[in-house]
């Protein structure tokens, strides 16, 4: 299957984390050769084991995907500022408040899925999240704590429990405020 045998394309090395928009943080295991339909096609095999998914991507389409490499220590410090902020909710109908924060969480962006958490982030003062979005919210915090985690050398648990505690920071939505004062 696998003919020739690489360690690194376009500034990509075997074992090296990357973030790939759609799914988050994976783990570059092996570049390989395969022959699809007669053509001999270069790939990158990206392991994502929270997942337990394995994804095979041309070398020459990774611009095109968003492949990307971990963010650096200062985008991370960003991020986590972000989270920091007050929260910033549009007076538009939530179907598309909700497509809006799935493009970012899918953009693969860190500080774009910061915002997210920012956004739908609800202490235990504040009334119950619907189920949309909490699934959103879930999804944005896996997806940013996976990179810090990265990034950071933490486990995912301990980086949830780091975007909390700024999540905690932050000027909330509390209980005394109104609608108005929220939409501000």
């Amino acid at each position: 299957m696998a003919i020739k045998k690489a360690t690194q394309r376009q500034g990509f090395k075997i074992n090296e984390f990357i973030v790939y928009p759609a799914h988050g943080v994976g783990q570059i295991v092996n570049i390989e050769e395969q022959e699809v339909a007669g053509l001999a096609l270069e790939l990158f095999v990206i392991n994502f084991e929270q997942d337990k998914m394995t994804l095979r991507v041309p070398t020459g389409k990774i611009a095109s995907v968003g492949m990307r490499k971990l963010s650096d220590e200062e985008s991370v410090e960003k991020a986590l500022t972000t989270v920091t902020g007050r929260a910033r909710i549009k007076r538009t109908m939530w179907s598309r408040r909700a497509q809006e924060y799935e493009a970012k969480i899918n953009s693969g962006d860190l500080h774009s899925i910061a915002e997210v958490v920012r956004d739908l982030y609800r202490s235990d003062t504040q009334p119950e999240q619907s189920y949309s979005e909490r699934q959103l919210y879930e999804a944005a915090i896996d997806r940013m704590a996976r990179e810090v985690a990265a990034i950071r050398k933490l486990s995912t648990t301990e980086a949830v429990h780091l975007i909390e505690k700024n999540l905690s920071k932050s000027p909330r939505r509390g209980a005394g405020k109104s609608e108005e004062e929220v939409a501000a």
